[in-house]
């Protein structure tokens, strides 16, 4: 093809003779293609080659830095003739594979992954430096991805006994025991083997007579593992070397952060907690994947009435906006697209986070150091001589971060926030019991929102479910509306591990301040009576939220009951 290739170029004046000539003498001294040579040398760039490409075959292009290549479709060509021919599988629609190709007039090539794979080949025009970027980073995951029992048996049975807190630890014998080949093997695959599983979180618990490793996937922890008790103490100071701790220190909690790299494109962040117990230290992982944070408000879950009226209230010029709910509903997430779709050249923001779990370009964020007494408070007196616009404070814990936040809110400045409660009405009454004055919160708040994530029905085995009439009158559906609410559920597949869902969708209760909730609130009504008339505006809880996901085959009536609670 290179002869074509030049040929082509040529003709189209897309590159000049000298600089052909140039490519050829280069590709005959370094190898590789024609086209990749003539981008290294800079005659043309990657995107204007692939552009060309696919103008010259009819074939579309891809972005492989935008794609997430499925381990398992990866796996499906050798990582060897992937190599060989500069090409990489990218998805699989029926009896087809889309593959993405740096040649695609390579027909040996299509067919020896036809005959490889059995599948037709549909062929899509990527850069060769993409391809070998994305062959690297994908088949790195796959060679660090091992069977659990491959890295157990190499432990002997004499291994699993019961080790007691009180015994000395030698700290050489527990470095060495660190570095073993079995220990940091096991340890990159639980830390592996939770990406592939899409979890969220890693817990590694000792306890008397056991000690075992659980997921938490979709919300819902699991038990993946159950490491030799011998190896407690090692594979926790592996996560601690990793984590830049110190493994002498096994009395007090630690905080740390661990990046794995795999391959050129791919990052993944872990941030790590170690908490002594009574039989050794729990540690707890919490994974932080940027490739998969959703900015994009449209995509969260938001009914379009609520969509609607929350971007209304971060759009104000000044004022407070709350998000509440539980550790690990989301509220990061939410916040995080709120402040970027607040994020323009002509605002200054400033956040106060504990911990930051994700830079965001063009944003101020400071990580708050108790131990230093840079607070939530010391930051928000802070931001306040830093001229800003808009100010995220991650949570309001105390009267004093609370006063100081609802003081910026009514002087000119737009405030986000998170609190611990369990519905938006109740927020209200959280922030009375801080000690705040009820004009204060009914001057500065804009919009309080509450949210519960809920997992989805796997997409692959859902099908229509019968439910009893009297299950859809205790989630608080009249029965009329009942009748006609078709439910699904998910019957389990090897895409969802068999338990029939496969991700999470958020359910929220989005509760703005209008006059007459700000004069239900300065008149003292209770958070029952707040709710009556959010609700009578035309607010739904979240477990109207949560009925409309099951009408639009979302999630399930099981996964509702779960997450949220009855409105009476």
């Amino acid at each position: 093809m290179a002869e074509r290739l030049g040929e082509l170029l040529l003709r189209d004046r897309v590159i000049t003779p000298e600089q052909l000539q140039e490519g050829i003498e280069e590709q005959k001294r370094a190898g590789g293609r024609l086209g990749f040579n003539l981008t290294k040398l800079g005659h043309l760039s990657e995107q204007e080659l692939t552009m060309f490409l696919s103008k010259q075959y009819g074939i579309p292009t891809i972005d492989l830095a935008n794609e997430e290549i499925e381990s398992e479709i990866a796996q499906l060509i050798p990582e060897d003739v992937a190599k060989k021919y500069q090409v990489l599988p990218v998805k699989r629609t029926g009896s087809t594979l889309i593959v993405a190709m740096a040649d695609p007039s390579n027909i040996f090539a299509i067919d020896d992954i036809k005959f490889l794979t059995g599948y037709n080949v549909e062929s899509v025009v990527a850069a060769e430096g993409a391809i070998k970027d994305a062959i690297e980073s994908a088949y790195a995951m796959e060679e660090m991805e091992m069977d659990m029992d491959d890295v157990l048996t190499e432990f002997e049975d004499d291994d699993i006994e019961t080790v007691q807190e009180e015994e000395d630890v030698d700290l050489g014998d527990l470095k060495k025991a660190v570095e073993d080949a079995p220990v940091v093997k096991l340890v990159n695959l639980i830390l592996t083997d939770a990406i592939k599983k899409s979890s969220s979180d890693i817990h590694i618990e000792p306890y008397e007579k056991s000690f075992r490793v659980r997921y938490r996937t979709d919300g819902v922890l699991q038990e993946v593992m159950k490491p030799p008790m011998s190896l407690r103490n090692a594979i926790v100071s592996r996560i601690k070397i990793l984590s830049q701790l110190d493994i002498a220190e096994r009395r007090l909690p630690q905080d740390g952060r661990i990046k794995l790299k795999l391959g050129k494109n791919k990052e993944m962040d872990y941030r790590v907690s170690v908490l002594p117990t009574l039989f050794g230290e729990k540690v707890c992982l919490r994974l932080l994947d940027k490739s998969n944070l959703q900015l994009d408000m449209t995509k969260l879950g938001f009914d379009q009435k609520a969509l609607d009226a929350f971007l209304g209230s971060i759009h104000k010029p000044w004022g407070i906006v709350l998000v509440t709910g539980p550790t690990g509903s989301g509220k990061t997430t939410t916040l995080y697209s709120a402040l970027s779709d607040l994020n323009k050249v002509s605002e200054n923001i400033s956040t106060a986070e504990d911990p930051v779990e994700f830079n965001l370009m063009g944003i101020n964020q400071c990580q708050m150091h108790d131990d230093i007494g840079l607070n939530f408070a010391a930051a928000l007196r802070s931001f306040l001589r830093q001229d800003p616009d808009i100010i995220m404070v991650g949570e309001i814990r105390d009267y004093e971060t609370a006063e100081i936040a609802i003081k910026a809110a009514l002087t000119g400045h737009l405030v986000l926030s998170t609190l611990h409660t369990n519905d938006a009405p109740s927020t209200v009454n959280r922030l009375l019991n801080m000690g705040i004055e009820p004009f204060l919160v009914s001057s500065a708040c804009n919009c309080i929102l509450a949210q519960r994530l809920a997992r989805k029905i796997c997409s692959d085995c859902t099908e229509p479910v019968e439910v009893p009439m009297d299950t859809f009158i205790d989630l608080g559906v009249n029965p009329e509306a009942a009748k006609q609410i078709k439910a699904s559920h998910g019957k389990g597949c090897a895409t969802c591990g068999g338990t029939g869902y496969k991700g999470r969708v958020a359910l929220y209760e989005v509760m703005p301040f209008t006059d007459p909730l700000k004069d239900a609130v300065l008149n003292g009504a209770s958070a029952a009576e707040l709710k009556k008339q959010a609700i009578a505006e035309g607010m739904l809880t979240l477990r109207m939220a949560g009925v409309k996901k099951i009408a639009e085959g979302v999630t399930t009536v099981e996964e509702i009951l779960r997450v949220t609670m009855s409105d009476n």
